[in-house]
């Protein structure tokens, strides 16, 4: 027998999205985006499961930032949920990100990306050159990216960095974390300065448009070990916090996280890092 409709279930459910999150696309000045593909990765798969693994546990966190002194509810960020990506073509994932990324600078909205591997930040950084003029990209990584092809491949997550590169120059890029990488790839670090160990080596970009990409493997393992390629010597949480807190007062105009491989740590306690590091970089856009 059908329910009648004074009999039909009311709630209240449990959200879909990540803790905190606008209703109303229109009203919202940021916009979250599920981007679930590992379709290049290397070592261990699995970010693919990130983002709706993130949102998940997200119901773990408090909505207020005692470091930022901020909450998400006054952030105003919509969440978008995940886009669907073809099998076996990684050009057409890229396209499928950068159409929607289109979207969300068309419409003077801000991006946080939610990955997924690190190649999924190209098609980001390619829809900022559309929109931005004066475009840079901060790098909190263990891996340098700066291969030129991976088994024959230029489109891979060990390469990313390198992409960027050619598309908005190496001037307008900083690495901070790195940690691994072939001689060639820190040769090229070398060569056009790339990598910064403080924090005011960042003040040249002041007057960028500044892009920030978070793959979580910067992180050491010891608090970060549900990542593909973990790196021994990477940073605290609160170092990166750091990173994130002198990085404040700059123009960022979009930022992603990405590289999380939730079922590599069965404890969650790296989907729960990833929450609260996506919370404190909701305050910072």
């Amino acid at each position: 027998m059908r329910l009648k409709e004074k009999d039909m279930l009311k709630g209240p459910f449990l959200s879909k999205d990540f803790i905190g999150a606008n209703k109303d696309f229109s009203t919202s000045k940021i916009v979250m985006m599920g981007m679930p593909y590992d379709g290049t990765t290397t070592n261990r798969p699995g970010t693919r499961f990130a983002p709706q693994q993130i949102r998940l546990e997200s119901i773990g966190i408090e909505t207020y930032s005692p470091i930022f002194d901020k909450d998400l509810e006054d952030c105003k960020f919509y969440d978008a949920g995940d886009l669907e990506f073809p099998f076996g073509n990684a050009q057409k994932v890229l396209d499928i990100i950068q159409e929607n990324t289109d979207t969300i600078y068309k419409n003077g909205k801000k991006i946080l990306g939610i990955g997924g591997e690190h190649l999924v930040t190209l098609a980001e950084i390619q829809a900022v050159k559309k929109y931005y003029d004066n475009a840079a990209v901060i790098q909190f990584d263990a891996h340098t990216d700066l291969r030129e092809e991976y088994l024959g491949e230029n489109l891979t997550h060990s390469g990313v960095m390198k992409q960027m590169g050619k598309l908005i120059g190496f001037d307008n890029i900083a690495q901070i974390g790195i940690r691994s990488g072939e001689k060639e790839e820190f040769d090229i670090m070398k060569k056009y300065s790339t990598q910064k160990f403080t924090h005011n080596e960042l003040d040249k970009f002041k007057d960028k448009n500044i892009f920030i990409t978070i793959d979580l493997d910067v992180l050491d393992p010891s608090v970060m070990s549900g990542v593909g390629t973990p790196e021994a010597g990477g940073l605290t949480y609160m170092e990166l916090i750091g990173w994130l807190k002198y990085l404040k007062n700059f123009n960022i105009i979009g930022m992603d996280i990405v590289e999380l491989a939730p079922d590599i740590d069965t404890s969650k306690n790296s989907t729960a890092l990833a929450c609260k590091l996506i919370r404190e970089c909701l305050m910072l856009l």
